[in-house]
Parts: C-alpha cells; sequence; structure tokens
C-alpha cells in the first residue's frame, strides 16, 4: 500500500517505519530539511531502541523515504497519515494549529479520492471540525479517520508492531475502515486487536487512557507521601495493593512524577475540554497538582537534608531523561530538581546515557549545572548523589565506587531503585520516595573490598 506520513516526529517516523518494514511503501514528510537530510542519511533525530535500524534497513529496500514537499507525499499515498504535534496552549489546551494547517494544506493538494488518518492526539470533536474543512475546500471524495497512538516512549517500535490493541475512529465509511484494517492486519496479534469505533469515541479513549494512567502515578506518589510521614514503606504497600487482581501492579510505582510529551499535556488538555462542555475535572485537576507537587519533592529532600543554602555544595545528578531509553526531556522531573537546587546556589554534574544533550538545551542560562561522560565522573568530589532516571546501568552500580568518590556518603533516590538494608550495610546514607530514611549507624563495618 502507498502511504504518506505527515510529521516525522515520534509518533510519524515511528508509525512510517514500521509500517515500511511490513512492505509499504511509506514517504514521510516533514517541514524541517536538516532533519529530512539526516533522516535520508538513516541517522535518527531521535533516540528510540531498535528504530535507527529499521529505517536504515527500510531505506535500503526503497519502500521508506523522506521529503521536504508535502504535495509529493500527497500526490504518493492513498492513505495519508497526519502525526503533526499538538503542544499545550497556554491555558493547557491542544494547540490544533498544525493539524488544521495539513489539513488544509492536504484537501487543496488533492487530485482524487483521499483516506486521512489523524494520528495526533486531539480532543474529542476534532475530526468533525476536520471534515468540514476538507469539505469545504475539495471536491474529491475522502473519508476521514481518527487512529489514535499508544506508543510509550522507550518501547515505541515494540508498542507499534505488537500492539495491545488499534483502535479505528469512523463514522461510517466502511470502505476506508477496510483499508486501514487491512494496513494494521500484519501487527494485530488477533482479529480483536483491531477496535472500530466512533471518531469521538476514539479521540476520547487517548485522551482517558492515559488521564488514568497518570491518575494512578499521582495516587501512589500520594500514598507514598502519607507513607513517608508515617514510616511505613511504600513499596510494602504498593506490593499488597498490585497483588489484587482489580487493581494490579502497573503504574503504580512511586517515585518523582511522570513527564514526557503525552501525560502532562494530554492531563491538562482533557480538563480544558472538560471545563469547555461544562463539565467538572476535579479529579484530574488532583492528578495534575499532585504531579506538580512530585516534581520537586527530591528537590525538597535535598534542602531538607543540608539547608535552604546550597552554596559550595556539589551535587551529581543521574539520569536527566523523563524515562529510560529515550533521550527525551519534556517535563522531565530531573529538570525540575536541576532548576531548583541551581536557584538555591547548589554546583551540579549531571549524567544520562542518552539525554545529555537534550537537557543541555533546556537549561541553557541554568547556573553551575555542568554535564559529564559517565556517573563516576559525575560524583567525584560531590555531597550527595541525586537519582531522577532509573537506566539500567544505575540499578546495581559499583558501590565501592561510590562511597570513594563522595564527599559525604548520602544519595537520594527518585525512582527507588535500592534496597534501604542494601544502602545500611554500604554504609551510604540513603533517602527515597516514600520509605524511612536509611541511615548508618556506626556499628555498621561497609563491606569488604572487591577481590581483584
Amino acid at each position: 500500500m502507498k502511504v504518506t506520513i505527515v510529521g516525522s516526529g515520534y509518533v510519524g517516523l515511528v508509525t512510517g517505519t514500521c509500517l515500511a518494514d511490513a512492505g509499504n511503501h511509506v514517504v514521510c514528510v516533514d517541514i524541517d530539511p536538516a532533519k529530512v537530510e539526516k533522516l535520508s542519511k538513516g541517522v535518527s533525530p531521535i533516540y528510540e531502541p531498535g528504530l535507527e535500524e529499521l529505517i536504515k534497513a527500510n531505506l535500503a529496500t526503497g519502500r521508506l523515504r523522506f521529503t521536504t514537499q508535502l504535495a509529493e507525499g500527497v500526490e504518493h499515498g492513498g492513505v495519508i497519515f497526519i502525526a503533526v504535534g499538538t503542544p499545550p496552549s497556554a491555558d493547557g489546551s491542544a494547540d490544533l494549529s498544525s493539524v488544521e494547517a495539513i489539513v488544509r494544506d492536504v484537501a487543496k493538494l488533492m487530485t482524487s479520492s483521499r483516506v486521512i488518518v489523524i494520528k495526533s492526539t486531539v480532543p474529542v470533536g476534532t475530526g468533525r471540525r476536520m471534515s468540514q474543512i476538507l469539505e469545504d475546500l475539495t471536491a474529491h471524495p475522502f473519508a476521514l479517520i481518527s487512529n489514535p497512538e499508544f506508543l510509550r516512549e522507550g518501547a515505541a517500535v515494540e508498542d507499534f508492531l505488537r500492539p495491545d490493541r488499534i483502535i479505528i475512529g469512523s463514522d461510517g465509511d466502511a470502505d476506508a475502515v477496510q483499508i486501514i484494517t487491512e494496513l494494521y492486519a500484519p501487527f494485530a496479534k488477533t482479529p480483536q486487536t483491531i477496535m472500530v469505533l466512533s471518531r469521538d469515541a476514539a479521540e476520547m479513549v487517548k485522551y482517558a487512557s492515559n488521564a488514568y494512567l497518570a491518575t494512578r502515578i499521582s495516587f501512589i506518589n500520594e500514598i507514598a507521601d502519607i507513607c513517608a510521614r508515617t514510616d511505613v514503606d511504600i513499596n510494602e504497600v504498593r506490593s499488597g495493593m498490585g497483588a489484587d487482581s482489580r487493581i494490579g501492579a502497573a503504574f503504580l510505582y512511586p517515585g518523582v512524577g511522570y513527564g514526557g510529551s503525552c501525560f502532562p499535556k494530554d492531563v491538562q488538555a482533557l480538563i480544558r475540554v472538560a471545563q469547555g462542555v461544562g463539565s467538572r475535572s476535579d479529579v484530574l485537576a488532583s492528578v495534575h497538582a499532585r504531579n506538580e507537587l512530585q516534581k520537586v519533592a527530591l528537590a525538597e529532600m535535598v534542602l531538607r537534608k543540608y539547608g535552604k543554602d546550597l552554596a559550595g555544595r556539589t551535587l551529581a545528578i543521574w539520569g536527566l531523561a523523563f524515562k529510560p531509553n529515550t533521550d527525551d526531556v519534556r517535563d522531565a522531573p530531573a529538570i525540575s530538581v536541576i532548576r531548583l537546587l541551581s536557584k538555591a546556589g547548589a554546583r551540579l554534574r549531571c549524567y544520562d546515557p542518552k539525554a545529555s544533550a537534550n537537557a543541555k538545551a533546556e537549561l541553557k542560562g541554568c547556573r553551575g549545572v555542568e554535564f559529564v561522560a559517565g556517573p563516576y565522573e559525575a560524583i567525584e568530589k560531590a555531597d550527595g548523589l541525586i537519582i531522577c532516571t532509573e537506566w539500567n546501568e544505575f540499578r546495581t552500580p559499583d558501590f565501592d565506587r561510590i562511597r570513594s568518590h563522595l564527599r559525604e556518603r548520602v544519595i537520594f533516590d527518585g525512582r527507588n531503585l535500592y534496597d534501604p538494608r542494601t544502602m545500611i550495610r554500604q554504609r551510604i546514607e540513603y533517602h527515597s520516595i516514600g520509605r524511612p530514611a536509611a541511615i548508618p549507624s556506626r556499628g555498621h563495618a561497609a563491606p569488604p573490598p572487591k577481590h581483584k
């Protein structure tokens, strides 16, 4: 099938590459010439496990190509996916200007019938509005489908190739639904994987899903705060809760809050949708407010330990991306932590396996922030270590090196990576989310050195 993807960002690039890998002929359109040039050489502008290898493989077969020319894309694709960004407006609502601009341009460039698929995350009613724009601007037949994405950053390729569900939103165009069903058939585990809903319902499913997952994160973080104040270990509570089949353990991990390109903006956008139709959104507002508090909780933990004036203090930061296996720092809790501690006068040495370049751009002008090439370089003569992202390489570090490098043997763990009992045995003072602080007594001996 001939497919065009408009927008070569996270969603568009993964979608186009994976569809090409299934045998389709795909043209990806983007307005950024530098990005298109890199992609045409097989260089991915984002870090996503497995993606760059797929791009190179499908460029080599000729099934995937990139262009800045929308007219070329519209001419090529019988199915045109719109996968441009919908960032938050000043009031938190989704900014649909890019989606609308593409719809208008596609309508003017069409020379025959097309199936147009909105892959961008858009509020309910967007399909109706875009359909009216198409009707006003083109005399050619078209079908407008909603096809929300459910890709997790860091596992996006895997999620596309083996999805839990594929949602096709349509208001009655059976032929268009069949075309999109055939396009996704290679990825469907079972016939039930593909779900056909109304277009409005498909749009709402995306927001409702992300808002619910965000709610679980904010809920467990609120419980963690109560646990910390009552000397209860949140990990024990979480385990007990997760054993209930009605609850489950997913997204019940306490930490420094959610970030990234989806949860923060989608929760706020859904709040604005609710306000626009006169519905109360008290739960969603609380979810967002709790997360904003959680993003600064780790910094406040540091300030309680060292005082509000951190002048003369050097602190190490492990992890800058909002989650592991991505270089995305949008709304990353680490960014909030760094800004607060920098404002308090601290010098910060930061390390992340993939996200340092993006974090450096995000933190431009932030005083006392240095980016280093390795985790142990970050902790050299630091007064404490702060962990913001749960990269695998942080899970079993060399504690001997940590003890020898740190000026003060203190770890502030925003992801609860370690067992407090291990930290006591390692003679490292340990502060984590929702658990009593682990502070070794003088009687605790450090473990013997490792044999060489």
